[in-house]
């Protein structure tokens, strides 16, 4: 079939890629638009994974207060002052900060995490799985593994905007490179909690 050029720009408009991947994209899937998406997301994907290793110095401190009850400074890095700038970086800042306060994470990713922390959790698994195989314990520690990192770092939690529960805040943060064409990295964050770690005294009189 004819790929017209409304299709292309319906396309480029859901995907953020290039004219012409949009129309080859749409030309190898016969006009198939759910099919052309997949194509490119598995190619920006690609291209996004290649741009990981490139330094990235630029970016933004991003800000975001809850009910005056929490706060969240995030600082997330790219290669140019130019996409620091674009609405698409500014946005993945205001969301990522606002999942921060929504979330809690402790570590921006699982390579974060001390491996004091690690063992600590090993031990209180195994603890938990007794009387199992060797193999079969060390099967259900990294899938516990998985599921603590899941709970405690940024990049692995679920994005809390995400309608379906699926999209996790790394393949937020990719799907960004794939479009934006720059390596992007979620460097630190900080979040505050009014009154946390204050101990809450009780008056009492007599």
């Amino acid at each position: 079939m004819s790929i017209s050029a409304e299709m292309v720009r319906d396309l480029r408009e859901k995907t953020g890629a290039g004219m012409m991947d949009c129309k080859k994209a749409l030309t190898e899937t016969n006009g198939d638009m759910e099919k052309a998406i997949d194509i490119l997301r598995q190619k920006g994907l690609a291209s996004a994974a290649k741009k990981s290793g490139r330094s990235a110095s630029e970016g933004l401190i991003g800000s975001y207060i809850h009910m005056d009850k929490i706060g969240v400074m995030v600082e997330i890095n790219c290669e140019t002052d130019f996409v620091a700038r674009t609405d698409d970086f500014r946005e993945l800042v205001k969301d990522v900060a606002m999942h921060i306060a929504a979330a809690n994470p402790s570590y921006v990713s699982r390579e974060e995490v001390p491996q004091n922390v690690i063992e600590r959790e090993k031990d209180i698994y195994r603890a938990q799985v007794t009387n199992k195989p060797a193999a079969v314990v060390e099967k259900i520690l990294e899938g516990k593994l998985d599921k603590f990192f899941a709970d405690m770092c940024l990049l692995e939690q679920v994005f809390v905007k995400d309608p379906e529960g699926k999209k996790k805040v790394k393949d937020l943060v990719t799907e960004k490179i794939a479009k934006l064409g720059e390596n992007i990295v979620v460097r630190r964050f900080a979040r505050f909690q009014l009154g946390e770690g204050i101990a809450k005294t009780e008056s009492c009189e007599g």
